[in-house]
């Protein structure tokens, strides 16, 4: 029997559909992937048989977007719907929203940051909804805020979970402010840091939101997890104290040494990353530039390779294995020593 998730991708542009079909192929999943150029086209394939996932375009002749996913809220209550249209209206959001949709994406940053689109699909066809933020797949609440900050991007994050909505507003990577329940500032932040699932969106920035948080969200964060300490010894807490902690301690590691970003690669399994959203491109470049050294150094016979140090007009990246692991760091170019800063960093990165 053929357990292969299906996607219908709804949409009135036919190369735009072949390109997602190309893309959709890429997913972990393998799901089987149909497309319709028009809604009634899109209704009838969904009667005819189940779908775990609807992408749907907003703007389209005759039945548009909106009016599909309002019919697909009342006859498939169950069905997963991601909108992905190039209108960029924060109205159509709106309504999007309103009609039950798990995401919202534009077209043009899908394409501009392809695999966490990916990654979204993937967690919303049933890989991790017992736990996790829905909308990224394997990342906690933690690890998006620290994202956001360790990338300096501005934006507001929207987090529901259930009839819950909270939100976090992040400024040049600065934490200003959050919301939620009534509460405002650090006591919304902590508040909404104890969520262990829900769904986020990123929002745009609103650069004049006054600030109502002056700690640094380092401090917050371990203020966090010495709360988290304090409360209960139940095995499942335990193991997401330790995860927090390790959580705290790695981005607390990352602001003290200065660096940029850190790319941890095990000889096998998923690549940890922190303070950068090309995970897996950096990946696959450390393994390869790893490989090809090492076989110039025994051709060479220059003995061992210690590492790879590279330099750019915007970084100095730096390449070593530690324990069977190869880690890639980025540093800023007004850095100094940052040989032995690498070492030091790496050496204390899962202590």
């Amino acid at each position: 029997m053929d357990n292969k998730p299906k996607i219908l991708i709804l949409d009135d542009e036919t190369d735009w559909l072949e390109m997602c079909r190309e893309v959709l192929g890429q997913l972990p999943s393998k799901p089987e992937i149909r497309t319709a150029s028009t809604g009634a086209h899109a209704v009838a394939q969904l009667d005819g048989e189940p779908f775990r996932l609807l992408i749907c375009d907003l703007k389209m002749p005759r039945i548009d977007g909106l009016q599909v996913l309002a019919i697909v809220r009342r006859r498939f209550p169950d069905l997963r719907t991601v909108v992905l249209t190039g209108l960029e209206d924060e109205e159509f959001r709106s309504r999007a929203y309103a009609l039950g949709v798990d995401l919202f994406w534009l077209k043009s940053d899908m394409q501009q940051n392809m695999k966490m689109f990916l990654d979204c699909l993937e967690s919303l066809l049933g890989r991790d909804l017992a736990g996790g933020f829905r909308g990224i797949q394997n990342k906690s609440l933690m690890d998006i805020i620290q994202m956001e900050c360790l990338s300096r991007n501005s934006t507001l994050l929207r987090l529901t979970r259930g009839p819950l909505v909270a939100k976090i507003w992040i400024q040049d990577g600065e934490l200003i402010d959050a919301e939620v329940q009534g509460a405002h500032g650090e006591e919304a932040f902590k508040k909404v840091l104890y969520w262990k699932s829900g769904t986020f969106e990123n929002l745009p920035a609103e650069p004049d939101h006054p600030r109502a948080i002056q700690q640094s969200v380092n401090a917050l964060l371990l203020e966090s997890a010495q709360s988290m300490d304090e409360a209960g010894d139940q095995q499942t807490e335990i193991i997401e104290k330790n995860a927090h902690r390790k959580t705290v301690w790695r981005i607390s590691l990352l602001a003290r040494e200065g660096a940029e970003f850190v790319v941890a690669v095990p000889p096998e399994g998923e690549p940890e990353a922190w303070g950068t959203q090309s995970t897996e491109q950096l990946s696959k470049w450390a393994q390869k530039s790893m490989e090809m050294v090492r076989q110039l150094g025994e051709r060479l016979e220059a003995g061992p390779l210690s590492h790879i140090a590279i330099a750019s007009s915007e970084r100095n990246v730096l390449l070593l294995t530690r324990e069977n692991k190869i880690f890639v760091v980025g540093w800023p170019l007004d850095k100094t020593d940052v040989l032995e800063k690498t070492k030091k960093l790496v050496a204390s990165w899962d202590s």
